[in-house]
């Protein structure tokens, strides 16, 4: 078996919403010569499933799970054991290398005769789908001499020190005895004795690696006692100059040091404020300790300082030193706070002159802010104030069953009022009412986000429940679809996302889309979709069937398709992607007694001028897709979400993807539907038309493949969704009912799972 170019080893430990995207990245490299090593550090997310899937796709990838939690550190160890290529990469579990990275590393290791270390760049890329190259990029200025050692090029040092942007000989790294220390930082007492040891260093001036800077979730941005590891880490690399007689590193090695040491220390996120005091005494002790070993008295500190200014530090840079050396926290603290200061200056104007212009009712939202909240109201709404439906309506209708003493209110525009039930108070959007009540409730329940304004108080719950199982791109994931963003204010989208308490999930596939698209420090509720509930529940009674087709106009013994076709929001207007007459005509033609019921996006409800066509019922207007799912006998849809909802019914779907390619080009889609449907894929009007007339969308094959759309994406619905959320939001109840499969059976109760963020994941198992 021959030896691969490259191990690629990738530890996992709660990225679950960026895994399969970091694996993919590596194996669809256009140079294939690599072996991937994937480790899961015992993630209590879906990564090592995630890693087992993507071995079972590729075999070049070998899973490793770890029997316990060791850390970043160790889980590379523990792929490092396996590697078996000519060189090592190292690729953490949330970001990702670029397309035709590993063709130029080869292509420069070649180029520079197999060198003992391969140093390439990186660019980091923000949740918000901005760029940015590393900004001393010209460090890495392919010059001459191509081939070096470190004291050729000691501005090297000045880069990030970190394993992810080198390539290292694998024999190399086996005669150094390289290995990761336990603990936080690790990469520090690896990459110096790399660099220093190397006879032989190359530079590729080339983005290879994308760096993902996440909102929330990153291991150094999580506050905790585990940052006071890197003192270790730091005696750990002078330990190792002490070995390898380097003496003549140890200036530059302490400037780079106490630079490090500051950085830490003025990140508020990373050092709790109770250990604040401790970093900064032993980050003094040091200094003192290899100051003083770097030479001796002031004379070695000027040396420390002449270094500091030919890295490119300036006077502030220089102060923050001289306050580590004298051991004064509190100045140190000072000159940090000063900038900070002036910023929250600025915002705070900012933010009075936004307030001044915000109106009366604002401000009568402003003083009920001040007011307690009361435990027994909860405010729901759907659909951007549209009326009483989807998810936010299964679980108000059971939380008013199930909560004693439960006030509910629902916000909803002149128009919606009569779809709101009664003995539930109806709240008009904008009225004094309505702000009192947002101010006040201690549970806000909402399938879109509440308006900016809306602030998150302490004690308020938010319940997003999401209306639809993506199969769009969602979020932050439509950064690099700007068509389908249409100008979308993302850092205004997550301060929305960041109120959130609870997101509900019906599967899986959602839950790692949400965490994706929606990056927060929530918990995921995966328990099945309430609205839901009526579709998975026992079936309707023939005679209420009946009764319901004959109100909605249907004939008698005609076949019902009820046509719900998604927006376009790239296109400009409404331009309907069938013309429903035609098809209907058609459909006739063919001798098929079928009878559409057109079911427009919410988005473009309005009514329809003039009466439908023959053969067509237009059914915008009822009030309950729900009610026109359990009516209908198969449904025809582009790439609406329904068709997820409508598979609980185990009834023929028909998918128009007529534009199928110019749709997941601009909008942006989670997986190929065309690939995985729920039934018969048909690209034109007359494709169509000959399936319901020839009773193809009933055949076994179209029936396995919903059978399969079905176990992938309703496996919590059981008719009991609402009740499980209820329970655990309102009720605050540990034990939630069991989901049932097919027949009643028992399947499992809900269980809990850690989720990158530092959230949760309670799903139904």
């Amino acid at each position: 078996m021959s030896v691969p170019r490259f191990s690629v080893i990738v530890p996992a430990y709660r990225v679950q919403a960026y895994l399969d995207e970091c694996l993919e990245s590596v194996l669809t490299q256009s140079f294939t010569d690599l072996e991937v090593i994937a480790v899961d550090d015992r993630s209590p997310d879906f990564c090592g499933e995630i890693i087992d899937a993507a071995a079972a796709r590729d075999p070049r990838l070998t899973a490793v799970h770890l029997s316990a939690n060791v850390g970043l550190g160790r889980a590379r160890n523990a792929g490092l054991e396996r590697a078996t290529g000519d060189y090592v990469l190292f690729l953490d579990g949330d970001d990702t290398l670029v397309p035709g990275a590993l063709q130029a590393i080869a292509d420069r290791l070649a180029a520079t005769a197999d060198p003992d270390v391969l140093v390439y760049d990186y660019a980091r890329t923000y949740w918000d789908g901005r760029r940015a190259r590393n900004v001393r990029a010209e460090l890495l200025a392919e010059r001459e001499p191509q081939v070096f050692r470190l004291a050729e090029r000691p501005e090297l040092l000045r880069l990030l020190m970190v394993v992810w942007n080198k390539a290292y000989r694998r024999d190399f790294v086996a005669a150094q005895g390289l290995s990761f220390p336990p603990g936080y930082y690790e990469d520090t007492p690896w990459t110096y004795p790399a660099l220093l040891s190397a006879e032989r260093i190359a530079v590729l001036d080339r983005v290879c690696v994308h760096y993902r800077q996440r909102r929330s979730g990153n291991i150094l941005g999580t506050p905790g006692e585990q940052h006071l590891d890197v003192f270790e880490q730091y005696d750990r690399v002078f330990a190792f100059l002490a070995a390898r007689r380097l003496e003549r590193w140890r200036p530059v090695l302490f400037v780079r040091m106490v630079d490090h040491l500051t950085t830490i220390f003025n990140k508020s996120e990373r050092v709790p404020r109770h250990k604040r005091a401790e970093f900064f005494r032993r980050a003094r002790a040091l200094y003192v300790r290899y100051g003083a070993a770097a030479g001796s008295g002031d004379g070695a500190r000027a040396r420390g300082d002449a270094v500091a200014v030919r890295a490119g530090h300036g006077v502030r840079a220089r102060t923050r030193h001289l306050l580590v050396r004298l051991g004064t926290r509190r100045a140190f603290q000072l000159l940090g706070a000063t900038g900070r200061l002036l910023s929250r200056t600025r915002d705070l104007a900012a933010r009075a002159a936004r307030r001044a212009r915000a109106g009366c009712g604002l401000l009568y939202y402003r003083l009920q802010l001040r007011l307690p909240l009361d435990p027994h109201l909860a405010v729901f709404a759907a659909y951007w104030y549209r009326g009483y439906s989807c998810n936010p309506a299964a679980l108000e209708a059971r939380a008013r069953e199930l909560v004693p003493g439960l006030t509910t209110a629902w916000i909803a525009r002149p128009a919606y009022t009569h779809t709101v039930p009664p003995g539930v108070r109806v709240l008009r959007p904008g009225s004094r009412a309505c702000h009192r009540a947002l101010a006040r409730a201690t549970y806000l329940v909402n399938n879109v986000n509440f308006p900016q304004y809306v602030v998150k108080r302490s004690g308020q719950i938010h319940v997003q429940t999401h209306h639809g199982t993506p199969l769009k791109k969602m979020g932050l994931d439509l950064a690099d679809h700007p068509a389908g963003a249409a100008g979308m204010d993302f850092a205004a989208l997550m301060t929305r996302v960041d109120r959130w308490d609870y997101s509900l999930s019906a599967n899986r596939h959602s839950t790692l889309a949400w965490s994706r698209a929606y990056p927060a420090e929530h918990t995921t509720l995966e328990y099945g979709y309430p609205r839901n509930d009526a579709l998975a529940g026992p079936p309707l009674a023939p005679s209420a069937r009946a009764g319901l087709r004959a109100r909605l106009g249907i004939p008698e013994g005609a076949t019902a398709v009820l046509y719900a076709p998604t927006h376009r929001d790239y296109l400009p207007g409404h331009v309907p992607a069938l013309d429903l007459g035609a098809l209907a005509r058609a459909l006739r033609e063919r001798g098929a007694h079928v009878v559409l019921l057109a079911r427009a996006h919410y988005f473009h409800d309005a009514a329809p001028a003039g009466a439908p066509p023959a053969g067509v019922l237009d059914v915008t207007a009822h009030p309950s897709l729900t009610e026109l799912c359990l009516a209908s006998d198969a449904l025809l849809t582009d790439y609406s979400s329904v068709m997820f909802d409508y598979a609980l019914l185990g009834r023929p779907i028909v998918i128009h993807a007529a534009d199928w390619e110019a749709y997941r080009l601009a909008r942006g889609t989670y997986f190929d539907l065309t690939a995985e449907p729920p039934g018969r894929v048909c690209r034109t009007a007359g494709e169509i038309a000959d399936t319901f007339a020839t009773g193809a969308h009933t055949a076994p094959a179209a029936a396995a493949q919903l059978a399969a759309f079905r176990r992938r994406f309703c496996p919590y619905d059981d008719g009991h969704a609402a009740e499980r959320v209820v329970r655990h939001v309102f009720l605050g109840e540990a034990g939630r009912p069991p989901v049932r499969g097919p027949g009643g059976a028992a399947r499992g109760v809900p269980g809990v799972l850690p989720r990158p963020a530092g959230s949760a994941v309670v799903r139904s198992e």
